[in-house]
C-alpha cells in the first residue's frame, strides 16, 4: 500500500469498533485495521495535498455539467445539522456561458475532486458519510478508480445516487464487464430513512473480495471468483479516491428515460438548481488498511 502525505495520521483500530457490519465483521474479528488516510473537511478550504479538482476539458457519459474550480461548485460549512464537524459541499450551478467546450455547451457547472497522484492504496476499506439531495436527475457519487487506463486498472463504485432517495446503488467495472456491468446492485434504505439523511457508505476490498455496505449494513459481496466469470480480475492494484456531482447524463437517463429540457434531468431539478437548492454534503472521507491476525 502507498501512502502519501499521511504523516499525521497513526491510529490504530480493531475491526469491531469501525461500521463494518453484519457477516463481513464476523468473518474478520481479529483483523486489525490502521487509518492511512482522512479528511474531516473541518477547515475552510481545500486540502490540495490531498485532493486535485477536475476541470472542463473532461467530459463523460453525456453528463450535463461541466466540472470547475470554484468556490461555487466545491465549498465548506461548519454547524451543519447532523455533521461531525466540517463539511464538505459539491454543488452544481446553473451558468449558461461558462462552458469552454463548444460541442458540450453545458448549462451546469458543478464539483468533482480526486486523490489520484496523492493518495491510492491497494486492499483495505473506503468509506464516506455523506447526505444527498432529493432531486431526480442528480448524479453524485463516491468511488475508487485505478491509476492507468479505463477500465482495465479497475473502478470500484461504492455510493452512486440518480436522485430516486430510497435507493443507492453499487458497481465494479473492469475488461470485460465495463459500462452495463452485470457487477452491480442496488440497496434500498430501511423504513424511515432514505438518501436524503447521513448515511456511511463504504466497501471492504481484499484480494478475494468486495463487500459493500450502508451504516454497517452490508448488502452485496462479489467475490474474485464471480468476477472472472467475466473478465480479469484488476482489482489487486492501487486505486485513487473520487467524491463528483454529476448532473443528468446516461445513468440517470436509463433510470427516468427523461431528455427534456436535458439528457436524464427533468425541468423541476434544473429550476431546483437555479435556486441555489441542489447539493451534495460529504462530512468526512476514511481509508483504513486491514491485516488479518
Amino acid at each position: 500500500m502507498r501512502k502519501l502525505g499521511l504523516s499525521a495520521i497513526t491510529a490504530v483500530l480493531l475491526l469491531g469498533c469501525t461500521n463494518t457490519g453484519g457477516a463481513n465483521q464476523a468473518d474478520s474479528e481479529t483483523a486489525e485495521r490502521q487509518l492511512v488516510f482522512s479528511d474531516e473537511f473541518d477547515g475552510s478550504k481545500l486540502d490540495r495535498s490531498k485532493w486535485n479538482v477536475e476541470g472542463m476539458e473532461f467530459w463523460v457519459n453525456n453528463e450535463q455539467q461541466a466540472y470547475t474550480d470554484s468556490p461555487e461548485t466545491i465549498s465548506f460549512a461548519s454547524d451543519v445539522e447532523g455533521a461531525e464537524g466540517g463539511v464538505l459541499i459539491l454543488k452544481p450551478v446553473f451558468k449558461p456561458g461558462a462552458d469552454t467546450l463548444a460541442d458540450r455547451g453545458a448549462d451546469f457547472v458543478s464539483g468533482r475532486i480526486d486523490s489520484r497522484g496523492k493518495f491510492d492504496f491497494t486492499h483495505g476499506r473506503a468509506e464516506a458519510r455523506i447526505r444527498m439531495p432529493d432531486n431526480v436527475g442528480a448524479w453524485p457519487a463516491f468511488w475508487l478508480l485505478g491509476n492507468g487506463k479505463w477500465p482495465d486498472t479497475g473502478e470500484i463504485d461504492i455510493m452512486e445516487y440518480v436522485g430516486d432517495k430510497s435507493w443507492t446503488a453499487v458497481a465494479v467495472h473492469g475488461p470485460g464487464y465495463s459500462g452495463e456491468t452485470p457487477i452491480v446492485k442496488r440497496q434500498s434504505f430501511p423504513d424511515g430513512e432514505d438518501a436524503t439523511g447521513w448515511h456511511v457508505y463504504g466497501v471492504e476490498w481484499t484480494d478475494e473480495t468486495m463487500v459493500f455496505d450502508v451504516d454497517g449494513r452490508a448488502f452485496y459481496t462479489v467475490t474474485r471468483a464471480e468476477i472472472e466469470k467475466h473478465g480479469e480480475w484488476r482489482f489487486d492494484t492501487p486505486k485513487h479516491l473520487i467524491l463528483n456531482f454529476a448532473v443528468g447524463g446516461i445513468y440517470p437517463y436509463k433510470v427516468f428515460k427523461i431528455e427534456d429540457p436535458y439528457y436524464g434531468l427533468p425541468q423541476e431539478t434544473a429550476d431546483a438548481i437555479k435556486r441555489g437548492e441542489v447539493q451534495m454534503e460529504v462530512d468526512w472521507v476514511r481509508v483504513w488498511s486491514i491485516s488479518e491476525n
